[in-house]
């Protein structure tokens, strides 16, 4: 599997400039706990940060003081973020993850544009249905064995 196909293609994201009080209604709107802070260029889009729940709370609300609206994405943006190419598979992926202590991850393609969002929940869920069909084919295998016919 790969991340492209795997991935979450409804991208919500921000502009950099955007003050973080839009950032957390566009959250609350779209029931997400981030978004892909990105940069257009004609038609082109391409992700340079990502702000989570975790960022507004605590790099926000500490960096803003008593004025969180002059606070922008930029301000408070995780910028050296990873990125996976959309035809890394999922292993490549989920070991991205891992050795950087990361939920969530863009998915780009060959420019760099971005192409949906992995998340850890992505890949899990995904792991459950393949232990799924396993166990399927476990307990056809099982019930195939116990019938008189197979035994002849």
């Amino acid at each position: 599997m790969k991340a492209g196909e795997l991935c979450t293609r409804r991208v919500v994201t921000a502009d950099p400039d955007e003050p973080i009080t839009v950032c957390a209604l566009r959250m609350e709107e779209y029931g997400v706990g981030d978004l892909i802070v990105v940069e257009r260029s004609g038609e082109t889009v391409r992700p340079i940060g990502i702000v989570t729940d975790r960022d507004l709370a605590i790099r926000g609300l500490g960096h803003g003081g008593p004025h969180p609206a002059r606070v922008t994405a930029r301000d408070v943006m995780t910028s050296n973020m990873r990125v996976v190419r959309d035809g890394d598979d999922v292993d490549t992926a989920l070991a991205t993850l891992k050795r950087h202590a990361i939920r969530r991850i863009p998915v780009v393609g060959a420019a760099g544009e971005l192409q949906g969002v992995l998340s850890l929940d992505d890949v899990l869920a995904w792991i459950g249905e393949q232990m799924r069909d396993v166990t399927t084919l476990i307990d056809r295998q099982t019930a195939a064995v116990g019938r008189p016919a197979d035994r002849a």
